[in-house]
C-alpha cells in the first residue's frame, strides 16, 4: 500500500491539503477534525462528500449505532480511508499496465 496515493485521493476527495508524509494516525486524526467540523458546519458537504466517496451508509449507519459514545469524525474518517484503500488495490489490480502491451496494442 502507497500511503502518497491514499494521502492524494483523501487531499483530492475531501479538498483537504495534507502533507504527503503524514502517518496514518495523524491522517485520521487531522481528517477527524475535518468532519467533526463538516458534522457542525456543513452537514450537505459531508453527505455529497460520503456519496461521492461510495462509502457504505449501512456500514456508517452501523457503526455509529454500535458506538455512540465514541467520535463520530474519527470513525468516518476511518470508512473513508478504510474505502479508499479498496479502491487504490482494485486500481492496481484491474488496470492494465503499459508494460504489458505490445507495441503493436499500444495507442
Amino acid at each position: 500500500m502507497n500511503n502518497q496515493e491514499l494521502i492524494q485521493e483523501i487531499n483530492k476527495n475531501l479538498g483537504m491539503v495534507l502533507p504527503q508524509d503524514i502517518a496514518v494516525d495523524e491522517l485520521q486524526e487531522k481528517m477527524g477534525e475535518y468532519i467533526n467540523e463538516l458534522i457542525q458546519n456543513n452537514f450537505d458537504k459531508l453527505i455529497m462528500l460520503l456519496y461521492r466517496i461510495d462509502v457504505s451508509e449501512q456500514k456508517l449507519k452501523q457503526l455509529l449505532q454500535q458506538q455512540p459514545q465514541q467520535d463520530a469524525g474519527k470513525m468516518i474518517a476511518r470508512l473513508i480511508i478504510e474505502r479508499q484503500l479498496q479502491k487504490i488495490k482494485s486500481r492496481q489490480q484491474f488496470s492494465p499496465r503499459g508494460d504489458d502491451f505490445t507495441s503493436e496494442e499500444k495507442w
